[in-house]
Order: C-alpha cells, then structure tokens, then sequence
C-alpha cells in the first residue's frame, strides 16, 4: 500500500509541475514593457494558406529595451507576418522596412500595468484552481485504497502530506506572481 501512496504523491507533484510550468508560459505573455522576443510567441502567419507559428517563419529577436526585429526568411512572408501580428491583439504596432518588421513596444501606462497585474492574477489563479483539482484527484486515489483496506492511520498521514504537497506548490504560484507584479510595476 505504502508504493501506492508514493505512486499518488509522485503523480500529484508530477501534475503541480505541470501546472507551474503553464503558468510561466502564461505569464511569459504578460508583457512588463520591455520588448521580448517570447511576446510573439502565440502569432499565427498564413504561410502558403496554412496557419504557422510566427517563430517558424521568421527569426525573432531584440534590438534594444524597446524594440522587437521579425526577419523574415522569405520576403514574400513580410506582410503576411505584420498582418499575423496586428490578428493577434497583442496592441503592437508592425512597420514593415521592406527588409524587416520593427516592432516598437510602447512604455506602459500606471493605469495598463494595473491591468497587467490583474490578468497575471487571473492566471495564477487559474494556477491554484488546478492545483486544488489535482489534490482533489490525489485525495480521490486515496480514498479507493481506504476502500481496498488501507488503515484509518495511513489514511489521515496520506491527507496531511497531501495537503503540505499542495500547500508547497501554491507557495510557489504565490512567489512566482509576487516576481511578475514587481517585474510589471517597476518603470
């Protein structure tokens, strides 16, 4: 019974992994008014009529603080990826060269780093949400082996680390929210 146990708690932490590892890609989008090249990461471009990730067509990368380089592998791609980027609603603004496409990320506003700071909550709280679901499955798997025998005492040790399994790992959404809002609000 005791490998059982190690098996749901193995599997539980496997999934709070996976729910943190989400949320740091969710939280890669919220942008902090510094130009990043990841902030491009969820474009589509119609390549030839199917929709492509931005990234497969292009090389992404940074001048400065402020601005983002799209250098398209084929010229031909250059309207398609400004319009990718407009579709994409990320509030960026495209200028076409004729070589490259600049992309000038605007300073944020009190006011939109305020938003900012609320999307990043929302999906932190989306973060907990599945966390607590994933508990909720461990407690379950507990439960069906109360029911196969296993004794009042393992059960109740079971729940407690459990419990200190998800405490753990809300702490971490909790740290890693405080580091985007500090990332968010500082000019």
């Amino acid at each position: 019974m005791t490998e059982e146990l190690n098996e749901i708690y193995s599997e539980l932490r496997n999934s709070n992994e996976k729910t943190l590892t989400h949320l740091e890609n969710e939280l890669v989008k919220v942008r902090a008014g510094k130009a990043t090249p990841s902030m491009l990461h969820g474009v589509m471009v119609d390549y030839y009529g199917s929709p492509t990730p931005l990234q497969q067509v292009a090389n992404i990368g940074t001048i400065d603080a402020r601005t983002i380089s799209v250098q398209p592998w084929e010229k031909a791609m250059l309207n398609e990826i400004a319009k990718g980027i407009i579709n994409s609603n990320l509030g960026l603004n495209p200028q076409n060269n004729g070589e490259t496409i600049l992309i000038n990320v605007p300073a944020l506003t009190e006011e939109r780093r305020k938003e900012l700071v609320k999307k990043a909550k929302s999906e932190g709280e989306h973060a907990k949400v599945g966390i607590r679901n994933n508990r909720k499955d461990a407690l379950d798997f507990v439960k069906e082996l109360k029911n196969d025998g296993l004794s009042e005492d393992f059960v109740k040790d079971a729940e407690t680390h459990i419990q200190s399994i998800t405490d753990t790992y809300v702490k971490k959404v909790d740290d890693q929210l405080d580091l985007k809002e500090k990332d968010i609000m500082t000019i």
